[in-house]
């Protein structure tokens, strides 16, 4: 029988963390202040603790996992490399698909393996609050979940229309011990502004990290700090655990390297976490096709401009040079509710510019679709976000079918669905609609852009 499982032992879990900025053949252009001057790493004190500010800025290419922080991620780490071969029966495709199965965390995703590392990096520099924003809820969960084993107070603004839909994310935020309240609140002024201009919005990411933000940086007794579960360069970082692990796995499965890496990416870190290693290969010559997938609701990656930014809605982060919708975008309220982030991780723009990525997007339907597809076959049942992925697993597998060629494909399997059942619900109602951000919201959001700088469009064009 075809081998299912790959697994490594504690003894096996990789040491070191990769960074992808220490080989982007084009360096990343720096975070600009307000005067539109670089800032300096110190300015970014009263965010984050100074040694996850030394992560962010760091060139070095390997970076030590603290014992520490590796003590804890033996709960659920080294992860399972499953072989999805009841899916590859179901399409009788000559393609190979595999899957790291990120999904077995206490949480249920990937964010843990980067929640832990930035509460123990809190801790160690006197920190005992924490403030952070959440989408769907995964992050708002990790982050619960990390400050629980560590210490430290939580307090997460939930995405309003992601804390009405999801409300068992809140009960297990609350298992953990964090206060979680819906964004737009009536707790900062960010939250009190956007309220008094629009009493019914569902919220964003952008607004969500206003707050947070916001509450970290006016504490009077300097304890607390914000965290980010996506997007910047040390959660990125964090999340590369992924990736090295799958690499052993496949070797130990007999096989070299994939064809095609693909996730699924809102803000970026459970996709570059399984693909920067694999990136990393790519600029030295392997031939991957590497696919970050976002939804048509919020075409971050297909559709937005590559510019200088926001990070969040109340313009209180430094600029930050992605492909970006605008700060003030509002997403629709979509099921896949995690992949709304405005922006997208800076090293994963710079990588798509550079040619190295090749990013998709998929209608919610498809997505639904593929993950029904998977529950049928795997049996288990995906993340809405982790469907996206799907979608482009089965389009390949399809193609490596009509094409006659045996490639291999792997995807990460970032969270399970079971707290989002009630997006499945309402697809297997016929409540659920395809959605694609029109021009004309999408011109709307981009005026706020205007009078930013602009990001020089930087690449060898190797690839």
């Amino acid at each position: 029988m075809k081998s299912i499982k790959i697994m490594l032992n504690e003894n096996d879990i990789p040491r070191q963390w990769y960074n992808l900025a220490a080989d982007l053949p084009t360096p990343l252009l720096p975070p600009l202040g307000p005067d539109g001057n670089p800032i300096s790493p110190d300015m970014l004190a009263p965010v984050f603790p100074m040694n996850l500010i030394e992560q962010e800025v760091s060139q070095e290419r390997w970076i030590d996992i603290p014992e520490e922080i590796l003590d804890i991620l033996y709960r659920w780490r080294p992860s399972p490399l499953r072989r999805a071969v009841y899916l590859e029966k179901y399409l009788q495709t000559p393609a190979r698909i595999y899957y790291k199965d990120e999904s077995v965390s206490p949480p249920g995703s990937h964010k843990p393996n980067t929640a832990v590392a930035q509460a123990w990096y809190n801790k160690q520099f006197g920190i005992e609050r924490l403030t952070t924003e959440t989408g769907a809820g995964q992050w708002g969960s990790a982050l619960a979940f990390a400050c629980n084993l560590i210490g430290l107070e939580c307090k997460v603004f939930m995405v309003r229309i992601s804390f009405d839909q999801k409300p068992f994310r809140k009960m297990m935020m609350a298992t953990w011990g964090a206060n979680c309240v819906a964004s737009p609140s009536s707790e900062t002024n960010a939250g009190r502004k956007v309220l008094a201009e629009m009493p019914d919005t569902p919220g964003s990411l952008g607004i969500a990290i206003s707050e947070a933000i916001e509450q970290a940086v006016t504490d009077p007794s300097g304890k607390t700090r914000y965290s980010l579960g996506s997007v910047l360069n040390h959660v990125l970082l964090h999340q590369t655990i992924i990736g090295l692990e799958a690499k052993k796995q496949l070797e130990i499965a007999g096989e070299k390297s994939p064809d095609v890496v693909i996730g699924c990416a809102g803000g970026g870190s459970n996709f570059a976490g399984l693909s920067f290693p694999f990136v990393a290969d790519k600029i030295n010559g392997a031939e991957i096709e590497i696919i970050p997938v976002e939804p048509t609701a919020c075409p971050t990656m297909t559709r937005a401009p590559f510019t200088y930014d926001f990070g969040d809605t109340a313009c209180t982060t430094p600029l930050l040079a992605m492909h970006t919708l605008g700060h003030a975008f509002i997403p629709p309220p979509i099921h896949a509710g995690g992949l709304r982030y405005h922006g997208m991780a800076p090293l994963i723009c710079q990588s798509i510019v550079e040619g190295l990525m090749k990013p998709r997007a998929y209608h919610q339907l498809q997505s639904y679709e593929a993950a029904i597809t998977w529950a049928k076959t795997e049996g288990f049942i995906p993340a809405p976000e982790t469907s996206q992925a799907l979608a482009a697993v089965i389009e390949e597998a399809k193609n490596a079918k009509e094409e006659g060629k045996e490639k291999m494909i792997l995807f990460n399997y970032s969270g399970h669905g079971l707290m989002d059942l009630m997006g499945y619900d309402a697809y297997l109602s016929g409540n659920l609609t395809d959605y694609e951000l029109p021009e004309e919201e999408l011109s709307k959001y981009l005026k706020d852009l205007e009078n930013l700088p602009k990001a020089e469009m930087r690449k060898t064009g190797k690839w």
